[in-house]
């Protein structure tokens, strides 16, 4: 480990921290253009074949920029699409990106660097950075911006530049150190651990925006919302937003095991799939959508006596036509994603014709971050981690979500060498109390492996 590293782990000053040299390369999580067309015609993409950890070369640093030693990540779906080169190959952004010359011509490398969460130390900012300086715990957010492009000033989501850190950019956060905008910063929950930490802002935001938002369904008290996929990272938060908000949480899971879990976060409906007979991922006919969608509709109202006024669907083309159905005359389906396919079929008659809404969503701007982060600080949102892997089998981590066989979220520590680091705040953590702050997680803390 370089000398950077471990004055961080030692708990240097900022000044000690600026002292000490930057190292020529570090660990990262990372795909090779040269393995691009690996899975043509090939059933079974196994991401652990194509993600790599090895040593990358260090980036300079752009004036509005920070580097941030990484404690902690963790592994979103877009690692997985990245690793299987679908629905087309990152590496496509990172040229297109590098063709803007100047500080973005860095990002076109022939590795890429993933990752799009992270919580860590600051160990420099560029010579444009105000708020932030050496020896900051923070969080760092998905969304890079432009801020010279108007419509980021209305919302960051709109501009044409946005894009998805350590997805759509190089240096993501699956690494020793990962290079991000100062725009991208929050301040880390003081009571949360480092993987914790590290496993909220994507997901937990983009639920935000899609539930609370202005830009997203404004659910209120009493709203039924329905979540697919409620145990995974999205959907966890979900459940938790509902339940802040005042409404009443659907969760739609895909087995009795998740069902439990589901309850245990205190889901007031929990609705196993196989209950109203839909089995696996393949987009239904348009019969089977509306048989399912009525199925579905029952098992609700036999339990809230009503519709759901929003449906919450990142699933995509085998869940979308049953969302568009079952949601009630002038509800909203709100979508950031497509899981299980991006073309998705719905009879447009029960849109139309009730007034229905289709809301597209994608991440979250700064603000909605920063409220969303705000939660999480007050304890009103708690992690939803169910599993801890170090750097080096972080391939096998990104197998797990790949194949669905995880619920909530799964981390990934870098330079923290065990779980449980990282609380400045023991007594905010005891007051909450730890089945309340992360329900999924090992009660004794343990690497997975």
């Amino acid at each position: 480990m370089d000398s950077l590293a471990d004055a961080v782990l030692n708990g240097a000053t900022p000044a000690q921290l600026e002292r000490e040299p930057l190292p020529g390369d570090y660990p990262a999580v990372h795909t090779r253009a040269e393995d691009v067309e690996m899975f043509r015609g090939v059933d079974d993409k196994d991401v652990r074949k194509s993600l790599h950890v090895g040593r990358v070369p260090m980036p300079e640093l752009a004036p509005d920029e920070v580097l941030v030693a990484v404690m902690a990540s963790s592994i979103n779906y877009n690692t997985v699409w990245s690793a299987t080169f679908e629905p087309v190959s990152t590496f496509a952004f990172l040229n297109k990106l590098g063709k803007q010359g100047g500080w973005a011509a860095r990002h076109d490398q022939p590795h890429h660097v993933l990752g799009s969460d992270a919580s860590g130390v600051v160990v420099r900012v560029g010579s444009a950075v105000r708020r932030w300086k050496a020896g900051d715990h923070v969080v760092v957010s998905c969304v890079q911006v432009d801020d010279q492009e108007p419509a980021t000033h209305a919302d960051g989501m709109m501009g044409a530049e946005q894009r998805i850190w350590g997805y759509e950019t190089n240096f993501g956060g699956l690494a020793h150190y990962t290079v991000v905008r100062a725009s991208q910063l929050l301040s880390k929950p003081a009571h949360l651990t480092w993987e914790e930490s590290a496993s909220t802002m994507l997901t937990a935001a983009t639920s935000y925006r899609m539930l609370i938002s202005d830009r997203g369904a404004r659910i209120k008290q009493g709203d039924i919302v329905l979540i697919w996929g409620a145990t995974g990272g999205l959907g966890a938060f979900a459940v938790q937003l509902v339940k802040n908000a005042g409404g009443i949480p659907v969760g739609v899971v895909s087995s009795q095991a998740k069902a439990e879990i589901l309850r245990r976060m205190g889901c007031d409906v929990v609705i196993d799939r196989t209950e109203i007979g839909m089995d696996g991922d393949a987009a239904p006919s348009p019969e089977k959508t509306i048989e399912l969608g009525k199925r579905l509709g029952r098992a609700i109202r036999e339990r809230v006596g009503e519709d759901p006024h929003v449906v919450f669907d990142f699933i995509g083309q085998a869940t979308f036509g049953i969302s568009v159905f079952v949601v009630r005359r002038g509800g909203a389906v709100v979508t950031c994603g497509s899981s299980t396919g991006y073309t998705h079929q719905f009879d447009n008659r029960y849109l139309w014709m009730n007034l229905k809404r289709i809301i597209g969503s994608h991440a979250a701007n700064l603000q909605e971050q920063w409220e969303c982060n705000r939660l999480f600080k007050l304890g009103m949102l708690s992690p939803v981690l169910s599993a801890t892997y170090p750097l080096a089998e972080a391939a096998e981590a990104a197998r797990l979500v790949q194949t669905n066989r995880h619920t909530g979220k799964v981390g990934v520590l870098a330079l923290a060498p065990e779980p449980g680091l990282g609380i400045t705040d023991p007594e905010l953590r005891a007051r909450i109390g730890e089945e309340r702050l992360s329900p999924l997680a090992p009660r004794v803390p343990a690497l997975a492996g």
